[in-house]
C-alpha cells in the first residue's frame, strides 16, 4: 500500500524515523517528509541518505499553521514526535502537555484540513494505567487518535486514525542498554534502579515489521500492540558484563514515576481486545464496528482474547541471557 505514496514523518529524525525512513524508501515510495525540528540531525540525516525522494522540513508540531502547509498533498502520516524522557517530563510536565498533547490535536486537525489516508501515532506501553507525566501525555495522545474519527464526516473525510502501542525498542537513543555499555567501556559501576525491574523490549527490525502491517491491517480508532517478550534488568547488565567487562553494579533507586513492571494492555482494556496476525487489536467500545460480527467481518480470522488478564512485562514470556547477548552482538551497539 505504500508504492506510489506521499509520506510524512513528524519527528523524522529520531532513531525510529530515521529506521522508518530507510525501510519506506524500499517500499517505492513517492515522497517521504521528514519534519522534525532538530536541524543539525535533519542535515546529518539527509547526507547519510542521499535519496531524492526525501524532503526535510524545519516545524514544530506546536505550529498548526506550519503543520498545514507541511501535511500539503500527503497520504499516510507517521506521528512519532514527542517529548520522551521520563524524569525530564516530571520537570518540566507543562512543556510535556504542549508538545505530546497539544502538539498531537494539532498534527490530527493537519490531517483533517490535508484529507490524509492514514495517521499513525507512535505510542508506548507507559500510557497504560500511567504513573508518570509522560504515560499520562501519551495516554491522552491515544485518545485523541482513537476518537479523531468522531470529527469526521465519511463521506467529506478519508482519513483513518490508528494508534500504536509498544514496548522499548532495543537500543534506542535515551533507552538503558546504550547507558549500561557507556558506564561499562568507561570502566564505571552499572547503575541499577531496582533488580526486580522488568520491561518489554523489540527490536528495531521487528517493530518496523509491526509498524507496516499494522498501518496495512488498520481500519481506523484501533490501537495496536504487537506480541512482544519481556527481560529483567539483572539479565541485561548480566549480558552486557559478560560481553565488554565487569566492573560491578550499583543498585541507586527507582526514578520519579518510573514503574516496576510495564503493562502494555491492562485488564480493562482485555476485555475489547482481539488477536489478529501476531498483533493484539484493542477497539474502541463506542464504535460498533468493533462488536462482535462486525468485528469479525472487517477482519478475516480475528478472535476474542480470552486467556489474558492483563498484559505485564512481569508475566510475558523472557528471553534469555543467551539470546539476549545475541542479540547484542547483532545490533552493533557494543561497536
Amino acid at each position: 500500500m505504500f508504492e506510489g505514496k506521499k509520506i510524512l514523518i513528524t519527528g523524522g529524525t529520531g532513531s525510529l524515523g530515521q529506521a522508518l525512513t530507510k525501510r519506506l524508501l524500499k517500499e517505492k515510495v513517492d515522497t517521504i517528509r521528514i519534519f522534525s525540528r532538530n536541524e543539525e540531525k535533519q542535515v546529518f540525516m539527509e547526507n547519510k541518505f542521499h535519496d531524492k525522494r526525501l524532503r526535510f522540513l524545519l516545524g514544530d508540531i506546536n505550529d498548526l499553521e506550519r503543520l498545514n502547509r507541511a501535511f500539503e498533498d500527503i497520504d499516510i502520516v507517521f506521528h512519532a514526535a514527542a517529548l520522551k524522557h521520563v524524569p525530564k517530563i516530571e520537570y518540566n510536565p507543562f512543556e510535556a502537555i504542549k508538545t505530546n498533547v497539544i502538539g498531537s490535536q494539532n498534527v490530527i486537525d493537519a490531517c483533517l484540513h490535508a484529507d490524509v489516508e492514514r495517521a499513525i501515532a507512535i505510542g508506548t506501553d507507559k500510557a497504560v494505567s500511567p504513573l508518570n507525566t509522560y504515560g499520562a501525555t501519551k495516554l491522552l495522545m491515544e485518545k485523541l487518535f482513537v476518537t479523531a474519527n468522531n470529527y469526521t464526516n465519511p463521506i467529506k473525510h478519508r482519513t483513518k486514525f490508528i494508534a500504536f502501542r509498544y514496548g522499548n525498542v532495543l537500543g534506542s537513543s535515551g533507552s538503558v542498554i546504550p547507558i549500561f555499555i557507556d558506564q561499562i567501556k568507561q570502566k564505571q559501576k552499572v547503575t541499577i534502579t531496582d533488580p526486580e525491574m522488568t520491561r518489554f523490549s523489540i527490536t528495531m527490525d521487528e517493530a518496523l515489521d509491526f509498524i507496516l502491517n499494522a498501518t496495512t491491517y488498520g481500519k481506523g480508532s484501533e490501537i495496536f500492540v504487537p506480541k512482544m517478550r519481556s527481560y529483567n534488568i539483572m539479565d541485561v547488565v548480566n549480558s552486557l558484563q559478560n560481553l565488554i567487562g565487569n566492573y560491578g553494579q550499583e543498585v541507586v533507586g527507582i526514578r520519579p514515576g518510573e514503574k516496576l513492571h510495564e503493562v502494555l494492555i491492562n485488564e480493562d482494556e482485555i476485555r475489547h481486545t482481539w488477536e489478529y496476525n501476531g498483533m493484539y487489536v484493542v477497539t474502541n467500545p463506542h464504535y460498533t464496528k468493533f462488536h462482535g460480527k462486525e468485528m469479525q467481518e472487517n477482519y478475516n480470522g480475528i478472535t476474542k482474547l480470552v486467556d489474558l488478564d492483563n498484559y505485564s512485562s512481569a508475566y510475558s514470556e523472557k528471553i534469555s541471557n543467551k539470546e539476549f547477548e545475541i542479540m547484542i552482538k547483532n545490533s552493533g551497539l557494543i561497536n
